[in-house]
């Protein structure tokens, strides 16, 4: 006799939760974005702790501008590394970083306002299901390597974290099924641990309590020229994460509370990490996919995410223990929680009805995939470069706009 399992009802904005459990959904957001968010300043050579600190008043402030609706957390962008390690190099170092940074999130608010004049049914008609749930398909599977990379160096460990994750999600019932993911990293750090695995040097090195060292921006046009432009592949980005976000919480954010807003918290995001000297800040995909993955989509977890971020900003120790969990195990989440994302795009196509027997259609989705995992890139000079994402839905956009309807 076949068992079945029914998916768990959403935990929507408005519903009750008790203070305990929406800590523990907010601890299982930061344990999700936490390795991302510090890897950029490794990167970079940006400090660790002002990337966490940016990351969750980044997070407040667009909760603040999006009234509070959209189950988003802002963490460190890659798009940025590149430029950022160029300019800290060879234009003036992290305070023309800092610069650059703020000028790109005044990128951000300068299409906000775009947006806002030409009506959010601008966005519609650029952004059809065709064209938005190949984006999505990108977003998920352009993270596939990073997760395999992760899962690479310890395959035995990353697969039992996975299979905890879906043994949670699937059969256990009540309130521990809504945290699969801190389940399976807390599964998975334990056997680690036994398994002479984990390497506590960083929680040993890491400080009770610090303030982060903050620094002081100046302007420099080359590092500006470098730096902000950017911002523009970032933002048709912001664009394909938020109609995710929506796709996955069935809620329509571009009517309300609107993508100029969402550009504007983004933006603002961004310019106080430049101000500050973090890296600049983006939607999360990777919290997407918990979103999915648990069906907990009220934002209230995200803004606990986001307190929790800014709180081990100081409290070092705490980020020297999540800093321990072996990369494995990350990755393991990793591959469940970025083939969702990919999913949801299946499901935008399957659930809008797109005709895929129509020419014009597969035209526009097969563009939009291969430029988008193809690694396909336009200079545009000035070492201004348009790739990835970016370029995959500008190119599907037009192609899109120009096709006649058949």
């Amino acid at each position: 006799m076949e068992a079945k399992v029914q998916s768990a009802p959403a935990i929507r904005r408005g519903d009750a939760l008790p203070v305990s459990k929406s800590l523990a959904f907010g601890l299982q957001h930061l344990f999700t974005m936490f390795g991302a968010t510090v890897l950029v300043p490794i990167l970079t050579g940006l400090d660790i702790s002002v990337a966490l600190f940016t990351a969750g008043v980044g997070t407040l402030v667009f909760h603040l501008v999006t009234k509070r609706i959209v189950p988003v957390f802002l963490g460190s962008s890659f798009a940025f590394i590149a430029a950022i390690q160029l300019v800290m190099k060879e234009y003036g170092g992290l305070s023309a970083v800092q610069g650059g940074v703020i000028v790109a999130g005044l990128v951000y608010l300068a299409m906000a306002l775009l947006v806002y004049f030409l009506g959010p049914g601008i966005i519609h008609k650029l952004f059809p299901p065709i064209v938005t749930g190949p984006i999505i398909m990108i977003i998920g599977l352009k993270l596939a390597p990073v997760a395999i990379s992760m899962a690479s160096g310890g395959w035995g460990i990353a697969i039992f974290t996975l299979l905890v994750v879906v043994v949670v999600n699937m059969y256990v019932k009540g309130f521990f099924r809504m945290l699969p993911v801190l389940i399976g990293l807390f599964a998975g750090y334990l056997v680690s641990i036994a398994l002479g695995m984990v390497d506590f040097t960083k929680l040993q090195e890491a400080a009770w309590f610090a303030v982060p060292k903050f620094s002081v921006p100046t302007f420099e046009v080359a590092a500006i020229m470098i730096i902000a432009p950017i911002a523009i592949a970032t933002a048709v980005e912001h664009f394909g994460d938020i109609l995710a976000v929506g796709s996955t919480v069935e809620e329509d954010f571009v009517k309300d509370p609107g993508v100029h807003r969402t550009l504007l918290g983004d933006g603002l995001a961004t310019s106080i990490a430049g101000i500050f000297g973090g890296p600049p800040n983006t939607t999360y995909s990777e919290n997407t996919g918990v979103l999915a993955l648990t069906r907990v989509w009220t934002p209230v977890v995200m803004q606990i995410a986001a307190v929790l971020a800014v709180s081990i900003a100081f409290i070092q120790k705490i980020g020297g223990l999540i800093a321990t969990i072996p990369t494995p195990v990350v990755g393991g989440v990793a591959i469940i929680l970025f083939g969702m994302i990919a999913a949801i795009g299946v499901r935008t196509v399957v659930e809008n009805q797109v005709d895929m027997k129509k020419s014009r259609n597969l035209i526009v989705g097969s563009l939009i995939l291969v430029l988008g995992l193809g690694g396909a890139a336009l200079n545009l000079g000035a070492g201004i470069k348009l790739e990835g994402i970016g370029l995959a839905a500008i190119v599907g956009i037009i192609v899109n706009q120009i096709l006649p309807q058949e």
